[in-house]
C-alpha cells in the first residue's frame, strides 16, 4: 500500500460523481424503507461501474467484506461504499446517518456522512447535506 503522504489530495470529478450517485441511490432506498447493510460501487479506468450489496451478515462483517472486495475487482480505479450508521453531535448524542467512504487509486480516501430522519416515509424522509467525516485508509 502507498504511504498516505505519496497520495494526491482532493477528489477527482469521476470519484465525486461515483460517490454522489451511490449516496443518492442509498438515500432513495432509505426513503422507501428498503433495508440494506452495505452498498459498494467500483469503477474501472474505462468507466465501467459494478455495484454490489453486502447483507446476510452483521453490519461490521458486511463493511469489511465490501472493503476487501474493492481490491479484488480487476482494474478497479475508484470506489464508493455506503452504509447506515450513527454520528455523535457536539453534545455526544448520536444521530442516524448515511455514511460514505470513497477513494481512487493514487489518491487519498475520505469519508462523509448525511444525517437522516424519517426512514421509510417517502416524502417525509429528510437528510442533511453531506459533511466531511475525515480521511480513511486508501483501499486501492
Amino acid at each position: 500500500m502507498t504511504a498516505s503522504k505519496d497520495l494526491r489530495e482532493g477528489v477527482s470529478p469521476e470519484t465525486d460523481e461515483l460517490a454522489s450517485t451511490l449516496m443518492g441511490d442509498a438515500l432513495d432506498l432509505l426513503a422507501a424503507g428498503e433495508p440494506f447493510e452495505v452498498l459498494l460501487a467500483v469503477q474501472t479506468a474505462d468507466g465501467e461501474t459494478s455495484s454490489y450489496e453486502f447483507e446476510d451478515d452483521g453490519a461490521e462483517a458486511c463493511l469489511e467484506a465490501a472493503r476487501a472486495k474493492v481490491s479484488q475487482v480487476a482494474g478497479a480505479q475508484r470506489y464508493a461504499i455506503a452504509y447506515e450508521g450513527a454520528v455523535a453531535d457536539e453534545d455526544g448524542a448520536y444521530a442516524v446517518a448515511l455514511l460514505l467512504e470513497f477513494g481512487e487509486r493514487g489518491w487519498r480516501a475520505y469519508s462523509a456522512f448525511s444525517l437522516v430522519e424519517g426512514k421509510g416515509t417517502g416524502d417525509g424522509f429528510t437528510w442533511s447535506d453531506p459533511a466531511p467525516a475525515g480521511e480513511m485508509p486508501a483501499l486501492l
